[in-house]
């Protein structure tokens, strides 16, 4: 069973790393530079656990146009969600009859652009719950816990236990949307945290960052409630406890959310590597989805859309590193 990854980033060299030091077949589709890049050093592979994996680079079959998925079996889309409609039609023209295709991308709607554009596909909206950083040189690190979590279909009964196998076991739902919904709740975080310039556990210690995520938080919870959606259980505490555990006090957070600090300290959010990297975000596919809630029902969403205010600024060359104070100064200022 072939199983490409297309659109190795971070997330997509990680888990297709996994795979591959599992010795699953695994072909990655990416850009040249990557290329190059693992064809000098391979794949170094760590997680917060301790879990140290090298793939050597003459075992990595990495290539960089959509014709290398024309032998697919299964396809794990993981580009970003502004390039999902261009990967669904390059794969539509190359993809062999019977190929199943995985969505692991941030946001609520790729699956079904995906779906859309491959109606004769079997096409599984996914969600890839930890955090990926990658540290050049062909060594990615998972910083903070999870497996991956994907729609339930017979179509993946071939491959759960080499998902298995490589660490990384598939969680299948029945309805993936509140699934979807929980984690974007949880990467409202990812311009905070670009926004402070610091790693994820210096920012979730400082309570003034904290208070700007229970912010958003809050906002996202109380529309989802109107739109009659009901976020999973992704952590230890139910989703609409987070805003109150959030603000609470340094000390009595540390006590009390001891497991949400217990985060690798090199862990960042994907944002903050894009604007490290001069690349523009995902900031329309994360808070641009509560604000586009809000819209379908009436409403407004003033903290979730200052905050893809502030990230857009720092796009076009606004510095970093704003103070948790700052930050959320500027966030309540929109009531």
């Amino acid at each position: 069973m072939r199983i490409v990854v297309y659109g190795a980033g971070g997330i997509g060299c990680y888990v297709g790393g996994r795979l591959a030091a599992a010795d699953a077949d695994v072909t990655f589709i990416g850009r040249q530079r990557l290329a190059d890049e693992l064809a000098e050093h391979g794949l170094h592979l760590t997680d917060y656990l301790g879990a140290d994996l090298r793939v050597p680079a003459e075992q990595i079959h990495f290539e960089t146009t959509q014709d290398a998925a024309a032998e697919a079996d299964l396809v794990l889309v993981t580009v970003k969600s502004a390039a999902t409609a261009t990967a669904a039609d390059e794969l539509a023209a190359v993809l062999k009859p019977g190929a199943v295709v995985g969505s692991f991308q941030n946001g609520i709607r790729n699956g079904e652009i995906l779906r859309e554009r491959l109606p004769d596909r079997v096409v599984l909206t996914g969600m890839v719950p930890f955090n990926v950083l990658n540290r050049g040189g062909g060594a990615f690190h998972q910083g903070t816990e999870g497996g991956l979590d994907i729609a339930k279909h017979p179509a993946l009964d071939p491959y759960v236990e080499t998902f298995a196998r490589a660490g990384l076991p598939l969680t299948q739902h029945d309805d993936i949307l509140p699934v979807q919904w929980a984690k974007l709740l949880l990467n409202l975080n990812n311009p905070v945290n670009a926004l402070s310039d610091l790693p994820l556990r210096d920012e979730l210690a400082q309570r003034a960052y904290r208070r700007c995520l229970a912010a958003a938080q809050a906002e996202t919870l109380e529309l989802l409630t109107a739109a009659g959606i009901t976020p999973a259980r992704l952590m230890a505490v139910p989703p609409h406890w987070l805003p109150m555990l959030l603000r609470l006090p340094d000390f009595l957070f540390r006590r009390l959310a001891s497991k949400m600090l217990a985060i690798d300290p090199l862990a960042r959010t994907s944002m903050w590597e894009d604007l490290e990297a001069g690349r523009r975000t995902e900031i329309d596919y994360l808070n641009g989805e509560v604000v586009r809630l809000a819209e379908s029902l009436g409403r407004t969403a003033p903290v979730n859309a200052k905050l893809i205010e502030l990230i857009r600024a720092v796009e076009s060359g606004r510095t970093r590193g704003m103070t948790g104070p700052d930050l959320l100064r500027e966030l309540t200022s929109t009531h």
